[in-house]
């Protein structure tokens, strides 16, 4: 039987595995008892782990989210993975670059020295944009604060700053805080924009997120509203029309990506991202053909749900067989 502390480590990496674990095949894997492993089980939960108890013929325990975040437990490529998203967070424009650098010194000191060879001959710089177009800089606390507005459809109050007018009017009196109904959180040429209706003048507006200053409270919770057009993607690339953008390519389709906007964002500069979730976000896209848009979406290392048209999940499904026989040697000609 292995000793305690490395059976808790082994019993913590099959509990992060999978969803759900039954007691007694835990036991099963891990040699031991079912007594030993609720024993167990008791020990990680005293170590901050929350771990619930399932009901059902066999019985059962499960890895959930708890109030503070414990220590984790990562196989090599999991760390190898993380080190180096953290490298490549700079370049999102989501002003993480700091939390990130921290987060990745944190991880890189518990590595093993084979692992952390691995991830010092990795070296991401970031080419800057032009001087005359510096990419702006999205707190990362304003964007968490938009989002969770838009989660939660309540009214949200801040200041914007205008790319050049003054902050106060002409009389010199304090311009009132914009309050909007959030509906979208977006990026667009790899900046963050919030798409939202203006309750003061009545109609949509898009707020570049680098300028927005939110105010506390939020206000009251509201009846979402339907876009113009219908979908999101169609009516920022309406607004932004004449600097580029996937609605004048022949070929448009939407999908969804096991991925965050943010780390989709900064190789997307013509088409529309759209958060819905920290790992989850929609892609809408363009590209001369529809071969060519679904190679294009395939490069992002992550599952795809095509949303539409139906002209690319047929692409998707050609490349997918070009791809199989480029695997096992080629098609068969005669």
């Amino acid at each position: 039987m292995p000793k305690t502390s490395a059976r808790l480590l082994s019993l913590l990496s099959l509990l992060q595995a999978r969803r759900d674990w039954p007691g007694a095949l835990l036991a099963e894997r891990l040699e031991v008892s079912p007594r030993t492993v609720r024993r167990d089980v008791d020990r990680l939960r005293e170590l901050g782990y929350p771990i619930s108890t399932t009901k059902g013929p066999d019985g059962g325990y499960r890895l959930d989210a708890g109030t503070e975040l414990p220590p984790l437990l990562f196989d090599d490529e999991q760390a190898v993975a993380l080190a180096i998203a953290l490298q490549i967070a700079a370049t999102t424009g989501a002003g993480i670059e700091e939390a990130a650098a921290r987060a990745l010194n944190t991880v890189r000191q518990v590595m093993p020295a084979r692992l952390r060879h691995r991830i010092d001959t990795v070296r991401v710089t970031a080419v800057e944009r032009s001087a005359t177009r510096p990419a702006p800089q999205a707190d990362s606390g304003v964007l968490m604060t938009l989002s969770a507005a838009v989660h939660a459809r309540e009214v949200l109050r801040f200041d914007y700053t205008p790319a050049s007018p003054p902050a106060v009017d002409g009389d010199g009196v304090q311009i009132p805080p914009r309050r909007v109904q959030p509906h979208h959180l977006v990026t667009w040429g790899g900046n963050w924009y919030l798409v939202a209706w203006d309750l003061d003048r009545e109609d949509w507006r898009t707020f570049r997120a680098d300028r927005i200053t939110p105010r506390t409270p939020t206000g009251p919770r509201f009846t979402p509203r339907e876009l113009p057009g219908g979908e999101v993607a169609a009516f920022v690339a309406g607004r932004f029309r004449g600097s580029g953008g996937s609605g004048g390519w022949p070929c448009r389709g939407e999908v969804i990506l096991d991925l965050p906007a943010a780390a989709v964002s900064r190789h997307i500069y013509d088409g529309v991202v759209e958060e819905l979730g920290p790992n989850r976000c929609r892609l809408v896209l363009g590209s001369w053909s529809w071969p060519g848009l679904a190679a294009i979406i395939g490069r992002f290392d992550a599952d795809i749900e095509v949303v539409g048209p139906a002209e690319l999940k047929d692409a998707f499904a050609r490349l997918a067989r070009r791809y199989a026989d480029a695997a096992t040697g080629g098609p068969r000609r005669p």
